[in-house]
């Protein structure tokens, strides 16, 4: 059985060495994907939408390593794309305004027909998210991030460390503010937490 590590295979991207920013180059992928509104902390869609694209993702990966592909691979980390229509909502921690879009990458070999056979095998456990499932590519090519440990609220001082090299760098901002999960908040301590802080440059 071939074995597929999208974390090994992409990581400069997903395993920053220390907490120094740096600059990647993060190419065109393929990701499950739903957006919603609201905060985090308390949102029931946003908890549905975690709940969903598990769901399909590892409704994926038993089909692929059972199937004919024969292969085995690890369910990619989840991730967020995290804004707001007044940016000032954003930076004073106005959370019930946020905007944000939850996807988890998936290998290349996954494909459009895959995913809708995923989606109509799980349609009978009725998942409040399940509808809002949408697979499509994005792709954020230049970007400057960033290791950031410890508590979700206390990112202020990193993300501005981040913010601080991009204009150092002479480069600007653009896009949105992107965070990938790299540890389960069920089981490790919020002192323990890593997200990498990602931020698209021009």
């Amino acid at each position: 059985m071939r074995k597929v590590d999208l974390l090994k295979e992409l990581g400069a991207l997903y395993k920053p060495s220390g907490n120094r920013p740096v600059l990647v180059e993060v190419p065109k992928m393929n990701y499950l994907a739903i957006d919603g509104k609201g905060d985090p902390n308390t949102s029931v869609e946003y908890r549905d939408s975690i709940q969903a694209l598990f769901s399909v993702s590892y409704t994926l990966k038993f089909r692929i390593k059972r199937g004919e592909y024969a292969i085995d691979y690890r369910v990619m980390p989840l991730e967020g794309l995290w804004w707001a229509d007044d940016m000032n909502s954003f930076t004073e921690g106005k959370k019930e305004e946020w905007k944000w879009t939850s996807m988890i990458a998936q290998p290349d070999f996954i494909t459009e027909e895959l995913v809708e056979a995923a989606l109509a095998k799980l349609k009978e456990k009725g998942l409040p998210a399940l509808p809002k499932v949408r697979y499509e590519a994005y792709e954020e090519g230049l970007s400057a991030q960033i290791l950031h440990v410890g508590p979700f609220s206390e990112e202020g001082p990193t993300i501005r460390r981040l913010h601080g090299f991009i204009e150092q760098s002479g480069r600007t901002r653009r896009g949105k503010h992107h965070e990938i999960y790299m540890s389960d908040v069920r089981r490790a301590a919020p002192s323990r937490l890593k997200t990498i802080i990602r931020q698209p440059v021009g």
